[in-house]
C-alpha cells in the first residue's frame, strides 16, 4: 500500500524550506530564498505568509505535484501559548494566535498559517509538530530561587523529541516507555530530561540558562551580571547581545566558525582548546545534573545538533557521562523529516492529533 504524500513547510528568517514526503521518504526538497528587499515590505514576519505561500505554490506547480495526492500539510510551529508536545491540528484559534504573535513575531509563525491556507484550498488537513513553545515541565522544575522569576521551557523541542523517539526505537521501546537525556548542540544548547514521553526539565537555551554555546553565554555569575548591568557602561540592548549573539565561544575567541575552532584545537592551540573543551565540560555537567532529575534511571544519552559533527566535542562529553548511560550520537538536525513523521503518526493512527485551545 502506498504511503501518504505530505507537504512540509519550514519558514526561516530569509528562506522557506519545502519538502514533499512519501511516508518517511523525502521525494523533493527546495530551499526558497527570500531577498531582503522583498521581506522589508512587511512590517511583521507573520504578514509574509501570502508572499511565501505564492512561492511555494509556484514550486509545486514547477515540480508538477498533483495536489490531490497530498494527504496532509505540516508547518513548523510558531510562538503560540505554552502547550504539551505532539502533533496539533491547525484550527482557527491557532491561526488567530499565530497572526497576533501572542508570544512574539517570528517567521516560524508563518508555518501554520501557510499550511492552513493551502490545506483549505486543496481539502486536506494541516498540522504543526512540537513547536519551540512545548512546555511539559514538572512544577518543581519551574522554581528559580526568586518568586520574581520562573524557569521557562524554551528549547529545541522538535529535534529533541525526534531524536528521543529514534533512541527509543534503537532500544526496542516506545518513546513513552523510556527515560532519555537529549543534548542539542547548536547555536544555542539545550539539555532535556525526557521522562516517559514528556520533557520534565530542560534549560532555557535562549535566555541565559545552562551551558555556554558557540554564541550564547549560558548561565553566568548573577552578582557579577547585576554589577555590570548597573555600571553605566552597557545598555539593555548591549546586555541582551552579550547573552544571545555575542556570548559563549564568540565572546572568548571572536569567531562563530566552530570548524575553524576545531582545526585550531587539532593544531595544538591551547587557548582554543580550553574554550572548546569548556563548552563540552559545561554540557557534560548539565547532563549530570539532569540525570538526577531522572533519579539516575537513564536509558540513553543522545547528542545531536550541528556540533555533534565535531568528534572532539562528542568524545569530551562521552568521557564524562558514559558512566551514566550509553551515549548515542545523532549529528545535525532533520527538522523536515521530524515534521513529516509527526503528521505521519496521526495519518497512520499511531497517535491522535491534539486540539489547540
Amino acid at each position: 500500500m502506498k504511503e501518504p504524500h505530505i507537504l512540509v513547510i519550514n519558514p526561516g528568517s530569509t528562506s522557506t524550506k519545502v519538502s514533499i514526503f512519501e511516508g518517511e521518504n523525502e521525494l523533493f526538497s527546495e530551499n526558497i530564498e527570500h531577498p531582503i528587499e522583498d521581506l522589508s515590505r512587511f512590517n511583521r514576519a507573520s504578514d509574509q505568509d501570502l508572499y511565501r505561500m505564492e512561492l511555494i505554490i509556484h514550486y509545486l506547480q514547477k515540480k508538477k505535484i498533483d495536489a490531490t495526492q497530498i494527504k496532509a500539510i505540516v508547518g513548523r510551529g510558531g510562538l503560540l501559548k505554552p502547550i504539551e508536545g505532539g502533533t496539533y491540528r491547525v484550527n482557527p484559534q491557532m491561526v488567530a494566535d499565530l497572526r497576533k504573535g501572542i508570544q512574539g513575531d517570528h517567521p516560524s509563525n508563518c508555518g501554520g498559517l501557510i499550511a492552513y491556507a493551502i490545506g483549505r484550498n486543496i481539502g486536506c488537513e494541516a498540522f504543526i509538530v512540537d513547536p519551540v513553545v512545548v512546555d511539559e515541565l514538572q512544577n518543581i522544575a519551574r522554581l528559580s530561587g526568586l518568586p520574581l522569576f520562573q524557569r521557562r521551557s524554551i528549547f529545541h523541542a522538535l529535534n529533541q523529541k525526534a531524536v528521543a523517539r529514534q533512541a527509543a526505537k534503537s532500544l526496542g521501546k516506545n518513546y513513552t516507555d523510556v527515560n532519555v537525556i537529549v543534548a542539542h548542540l547548536g547555536g544555542g544548547i539545550t539539555v532535556g530530561a525526557h521522562h516517559k514521553g514528556r520533557v520534565i526539565d530542560v534549560n532555557n537555551g535562549l535566555d541565559g540558562d545552562g551551558p555556554y554555546s558557540p554564541e550564547r553565554s549560558g548561565g553566568v555569575p548573577v552578582g557579577d551580571l547585576v554589577r555590570v548591568c548597573f555600571s553605566g557602561e552597557y545598555t539593555y540592548a548591549d546586555m541582551r547581545k552579550l547573552i544571545k549573539g555575542h556570548g559563549g565561544v564568540v565572546a572568548y575567541l571572536g569567531t562563530r566558525d566552530m570548524k575553524m575552532v576545531e582545526k585550531e584545537v587539532e593544531k595544538g592551540n591551547e587557548e582554543y582548546r580550553l574554550i572548546f573543551e569548556g563548552l563540552a565540560y559545561q554540557v557534560a555537567k548539565e547532563i549530570g545534573a539532569i540525570s538526577c532529575v531522572l533519579k539516575g534511571q537513564v536509558d540513553a544519552i543522545c547528542i545531536t545538533g550541528g556540533l555533534a559533527h565535531a568528534s572532539i566535542i562528542v568524545n569530551w562529553i562521552r568521557d564524562r557521562v558514559e558512566w551514566i548511560a550509553p551515549v548515542m550520537v545523532y549529528p545535525g538536525e532533520e527538522e523536515m523529516k521530524a515534521l513529516a513523521q509527526g503528521a505521519l503518526r496521526v495519518l497512520r493512527g499511531e497517535e491522535e492529533a491534539k486540539e489547540y485551545r
